[in-house]
């Protein structure tokens, strides 16, 4: 039987890490804020990149139109987690304030 090369704990530390990343992708705003720098990066870079297709000179391809809103969402979602799990101690549920709670400016 072949080994994974991990031990048992480092599986645990693995798992327990991927689910963080996940759980930090989906929260606290992550999607929205992603979503509009998508749309609106997606967008200049696709003027940029097929303005002639859009205008009507030239064919519109649309593996590359997707791509250029997907990478920006990607780009902007990755650096809000790894931000968050820079942070020292921070977990999704210690970031939520408490209803009632007001900034701090």
């Amino acid at each position: 039987m072949r080994s994974s090369g991990l031990e048992p704990a480092d599986r645990l530390t693995s798992t327990s890490r991927l689910s963080q990343i996940c759980l930090y992708s989906v929260s606290d705003g992550v999607p929205q804020r992603s979503l509009v720098v998508a749309l609106i990066v997606g967008s200049i870079l696709n003027l940029i990149n097929q303005g002639d297709a859009l205008f009507g000179e030239g064919r519109l391809n649309l593996t590359k139109m997707i791509l250029t809103f997907a990478v920006p969402y990607c780009v902007a979602t990755y650096g809000a987690v790894s931000y968050r799990m820079s942070r020292p101690s921070t977990s999704p549920r210690s970031m939520a304030k408490p209803a009632g709670a007001s900034l701090d400016c």
